[in-house]
């Protein structure tokens, strides 16, 4: 056997003669070299084929954890919102609520004093007494259920806050009523001289119609307003004397005479009990007395029911 090699730079052929066994050595080394040199580009292949998929791998998982990271983060922002959102409408309901239980407080208050009512029965300033066994079946408490509830507390106070307001004004009108009313003593302690109606006039012996009644005390003793009202005239009147109207409105108006000084002045808001004048004798009087006249719907009536009323 031969190989034969030709040169391409002379254009000839060489042969060179092969034994059999330099043949098949020849052969084993092509064979080696060409396996060698597969196995070096299979385990380059494999090698490379390996990193990536590790690379990718690395990065898929990596990728993963990554968006599971952001949605928890997302979650957890979001949770955090609206617990905020739930704070703050639990503060706000809360400052509402306080509010509302001190207004009901102070009306209270307010009720007590004007129904007379014993103070140490409705102290508005204290808690009351509460207690009792914790359920077994208690449930846990949330923002949710806690603003929940103080919603439903607000709606009954707000409920309880407009039925005390309907009672309060119904007690102010009832103590208005009480107030404008005449039922005292223009002179406290005096006692009347001279009734009302026909008698005998103590100047000149007449007969004649008196319009009210004399009630008489010890000199210069304090005329007060039978009722709270508006002085409508202070000044000196023929045979009146120093004279103090006031109408006290409802129709009634009563009227104190023979003043030694009067002290209230025209357009003078008075009180139920206040001291409007000092007791005398000016004008047509035989000695130091009031003079108190009622007049209701225009038309003079008899004094007397009004100061019996007091007296009872």
């Amino acid at each position: 056997m031969e190989i034969i090699l030709l040169s391409k730079s002379r254009g000839s052929m060489c042969r060179l003669p092969l034994g059999r066994s330099t043949f098949i050595l020849a052969m084993l080394a092509v064979t080696l070299v060409g396996a060698t040199l597969l196995r070096s580009g299979y385990d380059a292949a494999t090698d490379r084929a390996a990193r990536i998929l590790i690379e990718d791998s690395d990065g898929s998982v990596t990728a993963l954890w990554q968006r599971e990271l952001k949605a928890q983060r997302e979650i957890i922002v979001r949770t955090r919102a609206q617990a905020q959102q739930d704070l703050t409408a639990l503060a706000l309901r809360l400052g509402t609520l306080q509010a509302h239980v001190t207004r009901l407080d102070a009306l209270g208050e307010r009720l007590t004093a004007m129904a007379g009512l014993p103070a140490g029965e409705f102290d508005f300033s204290s808690q009351p007494a509460l207690g009792g066994p914790a359920p077994a079946d208690r449930e846990q408490v949330s923002v949710t259920n806690l603003v929940g509830g103080l919603l439903q507390a607000l709606g009954q106070l707000q409920d309880r806050e407009e039925k005390l307001f309907a009672l309060e004004t119904l007690l102010m009108n009832s103590k208005l009523q009480d107030s404008i009313y005449p039922d005292l003593r223009p002179v406290p302690g005096g006692w009347i001289s001279s009734g009302f109606g026909l008698r005998t006039d103590p100047v000149d012996g007449k007969r004649e119609f008196h319009r009210g009644v004399d009630v008489t005390g010890r000199a210069n003793s304090n005329v007060l307003a039978v009722a709270s009202g508006v002085v409508t005239w202070a000044g000196r009147r023929p045979a009146y004397g120093n004279t103090v109207e006031i109408n006290h409105g409802n129709g009634f108006v009563t009227r104190y005479s023979h003043n030694k000084a009067n002290l209230v002045a025209a357009g003078d808001k008075v009180d139920k009990g206040q001291v409007i004048a000092r007791m005398g004798a000016t004008g047509r009087a035989t000695g130091q007395h009031v003079h108190f006249e009622v007049e209701r719907d225009g038309k003079i009536v008899n004094p007397v029911p009004y100061i019996t009323a007091a007296a009872d």
